[in-house]
């Protein structure tokens, strides 16, 4: 449960920014595969990937973070 939600949220954010899978999978330097299997929420991303992503958004680990189930 907990990886579909950090998928979701950067899967929303890369479409924001305008890159494609394949584009941004590159640009973070992963296989589309991988991507694709952490947007699905099969695999839950490390914390290197995550600030990797951040970074190349320009957003920050909180803004990436999942707001918390109520």
């Amino acid at each position: 449960m907990e990886g579909e939600k950090w998928g979701r949220r950067i899967r929303a954010f890369r479409k924001l920014k305008g890159y494609t899978q394949e584009g941004f999978a590159r640009a973070i330097g992963v296989s589309v595969s991988l991507l694709g299997e952490i947007e699905r929420g099969n695999r839950i991303p490390s914390e290197a990937f995550l600030m990797e992503v951040a970074d190349i958004l320009h957003v920050s680990i909180e803004e990436l973070q999942p707001p918390e189930d109520k």
